[in-house]
């Protein structure tokens, strides 16, 4: 027992004491095997450290009478199963264990070193704090050594990195300005290049013009002296000379001849006042030198514009010269204009020709004993000589243009009045029966009618809710679409009642029509705030679909048969190429947030109405207005505050001219015209 009790005793080596071993002199270690040895003795020191049960670091060492170390917890758990030694099997139970103190302390002191040794200095010292131990100075200073060393190596580390991002920085602006210099040399070359052209075409026509004046001179003083001319002329003034030999012989036809040419010459100068009158332009009071100034009044007011619809075009066809290269050759214009430079003089002239809207004519839309009511749509026939309006009046009324511009008048009546079931919304002559003309009511009823004869030739009651839209194709007259809160498109036939095609859709439909080269193509407006593009061969999906407006869109019109425009609530309009799916322009100005102001288009100009009770017309390339007109408050019958709420509502450009029809939610309609 007394054996038992003592515990176990680590063994040790006794030195050898012997002369010789005396008087040997100890050799050298390597360093190497000092390291080696160093290594092996930690690693023996770390397995006597392991509970034998746990394998882990003993934690309340307790040492058993046979000399073994365990954790307290896991030798109290064996014993409750067994009563041996883990290690030598020994009978062993729990008055045969004592708590090893100087093997805990040894644990604690390692432990200590350890985590002095891998945790940082700030680390021990936080925990030094926190555990209350005494903290030497010399310890401090360190640790700020070693902190304001931290903070010095960061702020190089910052700075490094803040120069890497400003050098990523510059690099990628010297890139950029770079290419935006090559771009303004490539701009400047362009300009220069259009420039020398402008110079020798402007050349040339002075030339032709002291030619000319010199042939008009030859021929006051002396009108049979042609010997001369061959001598004064070239190819291109062959048709002068013609001219002016036909001109010579009609001199001598007699005085019978001389008044009936005076007759047709003052017809013709009456016919050519009656259309300067339509195109706005006054021969009377615009001088050239007048209207040179306006013209580039206008090219001022808008220059940002049309600098980059410049640079557009230019920079356009440059590319496309590299595509068509032998084809561009082959197509470049008489005056020796670039392409990119003749397609912008078409804009620039266009655009520079009209800068207002005026007054025609006016006409009221209402009975004498009715008050006037909200005209929805009005409409040109297929000769621009009649056209028709539709409204909340239950009533189309049909008028001759050429009375209502020349016989004014307080209340024009209609040539035709066909009564209606319900309030219309929409109306579209047909391109080729000139006295057909469909509509679209609030019952959801499409009809055809004949103007003639005052009666409905067809009537399509397919649709479940309001239809909104209506449009006969130009391609094939006899086919028809509508759009309607049912949310369905329909194809219509005038040679059967039932649809011909239905296409279901997810939103409301606001507007339809027809792209007007082809019956197989139809544009839809919706109130998802997108136009679908259908191709009726396969109407299950839309050939494209067209996003950009924030709100629904309330009308869609072609321009040509590749070029699309509509109208949203988003107050904008936006240009569209059906036949590259991609958008061309978005035009701001004009104001449409809730109500149906009407959209129309030609070859070039884009007119709307407004919420501000005003008519606005865009030039296709030009995204800001070029023209506008208010209807004037004088005209209002209401007080001032209901006028507010007053706007426009239908507009309607003649065919290849620039008059156009607009009618207001008063019931007023203006025949305006663009004016220089």
């Amino acid at each position: 027992m007394g054996e038992n009790s003592m515990g176990a005793v680590v063994p040790t080596v006794k030195p050898d004491t012997s002369p010789e071993s005396a008087a040997a002199p100890p050799l050298p270690t390597p360093p190497q095997m000092v390291v080696e040895e160093e290594d092996v003795i930690m690693e023996d020191a770390d397995k006597d450290i392991l509970c034998p049960i746990c394998m882990q670091i003993i934690k309340d060492a307790f040492l058993t009478a046979c000399g073994h170390s365990f954790c307290y917890m896991c030798i109290v758990t064996h014993l409750r199963n067994k009563s041996n030694c883990p290690c030598c099997s020994s009978y062993l139970t729990a008055t045969h264990m004592f708590p090893n103190f100087l093997l805990d302390k040894f644990l604690k002191k390692n432990s200590a070193t350890q985590m002095a040794n891998t945790t940082s200095p700030f680390e021990n010292l936080r925990q030094a704090l926190q555990q209350g131990r005494e903290v030497s100075i010399k310890e401090i200073d360190g640790l700020l050594s070693l902190l304001s060393e931290k903070k010095r190596k960061m702020e190089q580390e910052e700075a490094e990195t803040n120069m890497q991002l400003m050098l990523s920085f510059l690099h990628c602006l010297r890139k950029q300005k770079l290419e935006e210099l090559n771009e303004i040399q490539s701009d400047l070359q362009y300009v220069k290049e259009d420039i020398n052209a402008i110079g020798r075409r402007k050349i040339e026509l002075q030339r032709e013009n002291e030619r000319f004046s010199i042939r008009t001179r030859m021929l006051v003083k002396d009108p049979l002296a042609t010997n001369d001319w061959p001598s004064l002329t070239d190819k291109h003034g062959s048709d002068i000379i013609s001219s002016a030999r036909s001109m010579q012989v009609q001199m001598g036809s007699g005085n019978s001849q001389s008044k009936k040419a005076n007759i047709t010459a003052q017809t013709n100068f009456q016919e050519l006042q009656r259309k300067d009158a339509y195109s706005g332009i006054d021969l009377q009071s615009v001088t050239p030198s007048g209207m040179i100034a306006a013209r580039k009044r206008q090219i001022y007011s808008q220059f940002s514009e049309l600098q980059e619809c410049y640079i557009q075009k230019r920079r356009y066809w440059n590319r496309q010269s590299h595509k068509w290269e032998e084809r561009v050759r082959t197509t470049i214009n008489r005056e020796g204009y670039n392409l990119g430079l003749e397609d912008f003089q078409s804009v620039l002239t266009s655009f520079t020709r009209y800068s207002r809207l005026r007054v025609l004519a006016e006409l009221r839309h209402g009975d004498l004993f009715q008050s006037p009511s909200i005209v929805s749509s009005i409409e040109f026939d297929r000769d621009n000589e009649l056209f028709a309006t539709a409204g909340v009046s239950r009533r189309i009324k049909v008028f001759e243009f050429s009375s209502v511009v020349n016989e004014p008048s307080d209340v024009h009546c209609p040539i035709v009045e066909i009564p209606t079931r319900s309030k219309l919304s929409c109306l579209s002559w047909n391109k080729c029966t000139k006295n057909h003309i469909a509509s679209s009511d609030y019952e959801g009823i499409v009809t055809v009618w004949d103007v003639t004869t005052r009666q409905s030739v067809m009537e399509y009651e397919e649709h479940e809710k309001r239809s909104w839209s209506v449009d006969f194709s130009r391609a094939e007259p006899s086919m028809l679409v509508s759009g309607s809160d049912d949310c369905k498109v329909k194809i219509w036939s005038t040679k059967q009642e039932p649809s011909v095609i239905s296409i279901n859709m997810k939103a409301n439909i606001c507007s339809v029509k027809y792209n007007p080269g082809s019956s197989i193509y139809v544009a839809v407006g919706c109130a998802d705030h997108h136009i679908h593009y259908y191709d009726l061969r396969n109407s299950s999906q839309p050939l494209h679909v067209f996003s950009g407006n924030s709100k629904t869109v309330s009308y869609v019109n072609f321009l040509s048969n590749h070029e699309l425009a509509s109208a949203s609530t988003d107050s904008t309009l936006r240009l569209w190429d059906v036949k590259e799916n991609i958008p061309l322009c978005t035009y701001r100005g004009h104001t449409n947030e809730k109500n149906f102001v009407g959209l129309t288009a030609n070859s070039e100009y884009i007119a709307c109405g407004s919420e501000t009770n005003e008519v606005f017309v865009y030039h296709k390339a030009i995204s800001k207005p070029m023209a506008s007109y208010k209807f004037s408050s004088s005209n209002l019958n209401d007080n001032e505050d209901d006028a507010g709420s007053y706007f426009v509502s239908a507009v309607s450009w003649k065919h290849d001219s620039p008059v156009m029809l607009t009618a207001s939610s008063q019931g007023t309609i203006k025949v305006l015209v663009l004016a220089a």
